[in-house]
């Protein structure tokens, strides 16, 4: 069922909403201090493509500079691909064929406002939410 409504996705919204992300990161990639914003656009454009059977999670390890990076992006665009998430996914939900499509945007809205810091899993992936050992 997932791989149907990722084709869907793909067809109808991802691939625009990848190629936004992609452009993105291009464009954060000119500047050497802005590349970790372009990783992420990268990273945030896979998701994009195919969001149905994956999910985000917190990295454990992540600090104070995904946390100044994360306000610094959403002070420069990630409130702008939120807003675009939030009308598209309000847009999507009016019917009752575009719902699914319209949660999946909404679950993009997390993400595009703090990618750093944040990794995507597969939702069967039974290792991704279990804590580091510590020896």
């Amino acid at each position: 069922m997932r791989t149907l409504l990722n084709v869907l996705w793909l067809v109808l919204a991802g691939f625009w909403l990848a190629l936004g992300y992609v452009a993105a990161g291009i464009i954060c990639c000119i500047l050497i201090i802005t590349i970790p914003f372009g990783i992420a656009s990268f990273r945030i454009a896979g998701y994009a493509l195919w969001p149905f059977g994956r999910s985000m999670v917190r990295k454990p390890g992540a600090g104070t500079a995904s946390l100044i990076g994360n306000v610094i992006w959403i002070v420069l665009v990630g409130w702008w691909l939120a807003l675009g998430h939030l009308v598209t996914g309000a847009l999507l939900c009016l019917t009752i064929i575009g719902i699914p499509f319209g949660i999946a945007n909404f679950k993009l809205i997390p993400i595009s406002l703090t990618p750093l810091g944040h990794e995507i899993v597969d939702t069967g992936d039974s290792t991704a939410f279990q804590p580091p050992r510590t020896a």
